[in-house]
């Protein structure tokens, strides 16, 4: 969309008053100039228009006084969707019992909202709170059989890998791991390592759309063709590529996708989605009960007790605003924030990338490493000393400190960020950082 269509989107599901607590008054004629300006440019041209950018960042109500490069951790609600958010719970209050009845019935929108983006039929998403939520809804309710077994990459998210060992100790299934290189030579030495690694036991497939701990992104299509033509259904955790990555479920064709809408998506906390494709959901047990006759129904996932309801509502704001940007135009400005600050650290020699910065490899998310460092005390020294926020860790060989820029992070904090590891990498860290 242009910005007049943006405009319009979000303005259609917020109204005048909240576009102007958004932008400002005197912003809403910028966008519009804007929107003519950059007519015709293509998504890559825009990714580096800071003047488009602007605006849209100011649409965002985060601390200006901190660099906040972790939004692989959680994302920041635009303030439309936190008005939002906030409108709907003092609704829900005024009367609950009643209200109750007249905000859930809406949640149907919302569905339909979140299968529009992902390219599949609404009866196929569930509504959750998280990928963790979402995903162990599966690993959970589908019925392995003892000696059945999971393959799962070496990089998966540390729950859902704990799922499935409770599974390996209660039901005897069996865990096979496989050890990507970090980063991988190419996706078709990905896609070859999978192949290799099936066997006829094989059941199921773990496997991350990109990873948490470097943005890999595997080439989930190549192995789900290889994977159903024997038979082994795939399960993909896409915690972080729901709002990131520009894509719809035709370009996956995977069993099963979980997904946390607070993070890329910037819909509120606590929110998420579970797919299933709609032949296999009555093969999936859901984990909490449901009454009779609600076995081939995605909704059975959702049984899971009183919810609040506007928080959920609040995606559909989250969902306008992410068309109204743009879901090309934002992958491509994420994957460009990502480069700014990586070419600049690539020029260190005692720098190490475990991400691939091929843009079929990677997109917001990069991690590195400093020579003879600790990245987790690096990350401590960053946010103690000079308010940048990041990720440091040091699990499954992986030193490494990450970052995950997003819509709201300006290239003066980048380049912030960079003169500091610039600082960092040549003359190390001050005490007592460097005793640590």
């Amino acid at each position: 969309m242009e910005r007049r269509d943006f405009i319009k989107t979000v303005g259609g599901a917020t109204g005048v008053g909240a576009l102007t607590a958004m932008f400002g008054s005197d912003a809403l004629g910028a966008v519009e100039t804007a929107t003519q300006r950059t007519a015709g440019l293509s998504a890559l041209q825009v990714a580096q228009d800071e003047d488009f950018w602007r605006d849209i960042q100011q649409a965002f109500t985060v601390s200006r006084g901190i660099v906040n490069l972790n939004s692989g951790s959680s994302g920041a609600c635009p303030a439309v969707v936190t008005d939002s958010l906030i409108r709907y719970l003092w609704q829900q209050e005024e009367a609950p019992a009643y209200q109750r009845g007249v905000l859930r019935p809406r949640l149907e929108m919302v569905r339909v909202g979140l299968a529009g983006l992902f390219g599949c039929d609404s009866e196929e998403i569930a509504l959750m709170r998280s990928t963790t939520e979402a995903m162990q809804t599966v690993l959970h309710g589908l019925d392995l059989q003892r000696d059945d077994e999971v393959l799962i990459t070496t990089q998966e998210y540390p729950a859902l890998v704990g799922i499935l060992k409770r599974r390996e100790k209660r039901d005897g299934i069996r865990i096979k791991e496989i050890s990507i290189p970090a980063p991988p030579e190419s996706l078709d030495a990905l896609v070859n390592i999978f192949e290799r690694e099936m066997t006829s036991k094989t059941r199921l497939i773990l496997v991350s759309h990109p990873t948490y701990l470097n943005g890999q992104l595997f080439p989930i299509k190549r192995i789900c063709e290889i994977a159903h033509q024997r038979g082994i259904e795939v399960a993909v955790d896409g915690a972080h590529s729901f709002g990131q990555i520009d894509f719809k479920h035709q370009d996956l064709d995977c069993d099963y996708y979980a997904t946390s809408l607070h993070k890329w998506l910037s819909a509120p906390k606590g929110t998420g989605m579970l797919y299933v494709r709609r032949n296999k959901i009555g093969k999936v047990w859901p984990l909490t009960y449901t009454p009779e006759g609600m076995d081939d129904n995605i909704r059975k996932f959702e049984m899971g007790g009183a919810k609040s309801y506007g928080t959920f509502l609040g995606i559909t704001d989250a969902l306008a605003f992410h068309h109204g940007v743009g879901p090309k135009r934002k992958e491509e400005r994420l994957r460009y924030l990502t480069h700014y600050w990586a070419q600049r650290l690539q020029a260190l020699s005692n720098i190490h990338f475990y991400t691939s910065l091929e843009p079929d490899m990677s997109c917001a998310i990069a991690t590195i490493h400093v020579e003879g460092m600790q990245s987790s005390v690096i990350n401590k020294y960053l946010w103690d000393k000079h308010n940048i926020l990041t990720a440091g860790f040091n699990i499954l060989g992986i030193n490494g400190l990450r970052m995950s820029p997003n819509l709201f992070t300006t290239l003066n904090g980048l380049d912030y960020f960079c003169d500091v590891m610039e600082n960092v990498a040549k003359n190390g860290l001050p005490e007592p950082y460097s005793s640590m």
